[in-house]
């Protein structure tokens, strides 16, 4: 399809769409949506072959480097973890910006239990995204106003769910591009898997499968690369370290909101978490990272709907990891089974899933 041809496409398809989303909600959402569509059809527009790239002789030779490493992660993503053979990740987009998209979540006051939205294409999710950073930090003060607490956050990726693959497929993006091996690998690994399966009410699940793909995926891969293997190991072991901290605080807070103490001992109770928190992690630093700042800004920067967003990643992960292996590490019959699970209801596929 010609560049030409495919513009007019995009608007034949836009137009309907947004009429349709007009009903959905009213002059608020048919705004939202229309930020949302436009930005990704931006996005999507702005994505060459990565072979066009590597072409231009004036190419950056680090991202000339990393472009070249992503085919053949691209490439092993679907020939060894059979994850979806197609054009994603096969383009790449300058966006000439820091973030793909910010993403807004929120929680009550003295809650863990994210806010959700709902979409008409994803189903319900515990976060809102925004192309331009301005529209969610308004979005945030609103919450604020409402009594929820907000966390505005910049995302290097997001998957469309494959809705985008007659487009060209989600593109890999300068926000990205120069991770370390190891973590474009994750990166690459973890939206496709989003391709995979997608439940529309439960983002924990969601998420939670694409993070095992990513780590059983990124294990095999640096299986044979002892170097990025080292390198990747360390910073490894300093995430999970933190993801030890996180899930220890989270558990304090349920601990405390749960309680039948007043709302002042439980903002008391809250604040003592965190400030445990920030010690601990200021106490693994000093004693076993040798000053390793690299994590500050976005640990000291955590609150309450930051620690539950970032559980959604990681606290089903060993339920997936285990599911893998009772499939006989066998990618396809795990899939399936995953695409099943994805089908059930919330409770049911969450017992299934534990069991």
């Amino acid at each position: 399809m010609t560049k030409r041809a495919r513009r007019w496409l995009l608007v034949l398809l836009a137009a309907p769409l947004l009429l349709a989303m007009t009903a959905l909600g009213g002059c608020a959402q048919l705004s939202y949506y229309g930020q949302s569509l436009s930005g990704h059809l931006s996005l999507v527009r702005s994505a060459k072959p990565v072979d066009e790239w590597l072409g231009q002789q004036d190419l950056d030779p680090e991202v000339r480097r990393q472009l070249e490493l992503s085919k053949s992660l691209r490439n092993y993503a679907s020939s060894e973890l059979k994850l979806p053979d197609n054009d994603s990740y096969r383009r790449y987009a300058d966006l000439k910006r820091g973030s793909a998209v910010w993403n807004v979540v929120a929680t009550p006051e003295l809650s863990l239990q994210l806010k959700t939205w709902c979409y008409p294409i994803m189903g319900c999710a515990g976060y809102r995204g925004y192309f331009d950073p301005h529209d969610a930090r308004e979005l945030a003060q609103e919450l604020r106003k409402e009594g929820l607490e907000p966390y505005v956050y910049g995302v290097p990726a997001y998957s469309s769910l494959g809705w985008s693959n007659w487009l060209g497929g989600d593109p890999l993006l300068n926000t990205f591009i120069r991770y370390p091996e190891a973590q474009l690998a994750r990166m690459i690994f973890h939206e496709l898997a989003h391709q995979v399966a997608y439940a529309n009410d439960d983002t924990a699940f969601n998420e939670s499968f694409a993070t095992a793909v990513e780590q059983i995926g990124v294990g095999r891969w640096l299986k044979d690369r002892p170097e990025a293997l080292r390198d990747d190991e360390q910073s490894r072991r300093r995430q999970d370290e933190i993801q030890v901290l996180l899930k220890s605080t989270r558990d304090q807070l349920q601990d405390v909101f749960r309680s039948t103490a007043s709302d002042d001992e439980k903002r008391a109770g809250k604040a003592a978490a965190f400030a445990k928190l920030r010690a601990d992690y200021e106490a693994i630093k000093r004693d076993r990272w040798n000053g390793d700042t690299r994590f500050d800004r976005w640990v000291l920067g955590l609150n309450t709907p930051a620690l539950a967003i970032q559980g959604s990643y990681t606290d089903l992960v060993p339920d997936f990891v285990r599911l893998f292996e009772r499939q006989g590490a066998d990618w396809p019959r795990f899939y399936a089974e995953v695409q099943r699970l994805a089908k059930l209801p919330k409770e049911e596929r969450r017992a299934e899933l534990a069991r």
